[in-house]
């Protein structure tokens, strides 16, 4: 039974923590949260205790750390973990810079304890099937892959500020899965944005509306879509283009109810949170940790794909404010 601490008792704090209790041989310990009615209710919720982040990361009743706190925290509290000789699961990003992270991961690296870092979409079950038939040869060799990534709603404003920019909070996700299905580093990033949805937003210094193209060394492209709004739902697409044929996994919806009459054919709406859309796969991240940590085997994403897709965002970033294509 792997015993597990969770730091973080917020929305997503409450998503991993809730998997962990729920695992068949897993049992949540302890929760911490600097907001005491948050823990005491994800605790109640669950059964564990709550406890000071200090002290779950010292506790020899604990295992394992699961990392669900604001980004600043996360460099700090997976070095202490990893000091402290825990499994760590945090959610992305490491940190806002690479150089942080490279410095979090060498003292990872020096206590040799295992690293999963928090990029659920490789777990959905869409598009992990599309990964895998990919991998079979269902396409041939991919040359050009498409993601497409809208939130329902922008953040606040106030979000915005702390939150690294689109490009390193939102995309920052769909950089790992291009990188994930390309099977290939990145060489080459060209980015564009504008602040077309929110005027608070660009006046935050970021924006709400971008696009990328990526370019491996092999010369396999991608380009990826984002926007923060979406007035038909939360859209999550992939498409591959391949030698041999097109693999796609399109948008989960509501219900899988049509109506057709002579005005034509309709749908449910797609899903409309992150919570909800990604529910199977948060569940399946944890189900890989938790097994990663039982069978003592490296834990995937590791803190090495947390760097590369930390080191696109940035590059992105830098390319919509330069103009100019950024080689890496």
């Amino acid at each position: 039974m792997i015993r597990i601490g969770c730091l973080g008792a917020g929305r997503i704090g409450k998503i991993h923590g809730g998997n962990a209790a729920k695992h068949a041989k897993a049992h949540l310990v302890a929760v911490s949260d600097p907001f005491a009615a948050s823990a005491e209710a994800l605790a109640a919720e669950t059964g564990a205790s709550v406890r000071s982040a200090e002290a779950i990361i010292g506790a020899d009743d604990i295992d394992a750390i699961l990392i669900c706190t604001p980004t600043t925290t996360h460099a700090d509290f997976i070095e202490a973990a990893a000091k402290a000789g825990k499994a760590v699961f945090c959610e992305k990003p490491i940190d806002l810079t690479s150089d942080r992270i490279r410095a979090c991961l060498a003292v990872v690296k020096a206590a040799g304890t295992p690293l999963m870092i928090g990029f659920n979409r490789r777990f959905d079950p869409n598009f992990a099937e599309l990964k895998r038939r990919i991998d079979a040869g269902v396409v041939g060799n991919v040359e050009l892959v498409t993601v497409l990534s809208r939130d329902p709603n922008p953040p606040h404003a106030g979000y915005v500020a702390s939150s690294g920019g689109l490009f390193r909070d939102m995309m920052i996700h769909d950089l790992d899965m291009a990188r994930f299905l390309m099977g290939e580093d990145i060489a080459e990033v060209h980015a564009v944005g504008s602040s077309l949805v929110d005027p608070a937003i660009g006046r935050e210094g970021d924006v709400d509306t971008a696009a990328v193209l990526l370019k491996t060394a092999s010369g396999r492209i991608a380009q990826i879509s984002n926007s923060r709004r979406a007035t038909y739902g939360y859209d999550q697409r992939i498409e591959v283009h391949g030698s041999a044929g097109m693999i796609r996994a399109g948008n989960v919806h509501r219900t899988t109810v049509e109506v057709a009459t002579g005005a034509g054919i309709n749908a449910d709406p797609v899903q409309d949170f992150f919570l909800e859309r990604y529910a199977e796969a948060y569940r399946l991240e944890m189900d890989a940790f938790i097994a990663a940590i039982i069978e003592k085997r490296p834990p995937h994403p590791t803190g090495e794909d947390g760097l590369a897709a930390q080191i696109l965002a940035d590059a992105a970033t830098e390319s919509c404010f330069s103009g100019k294509p950024v080689r890496l």
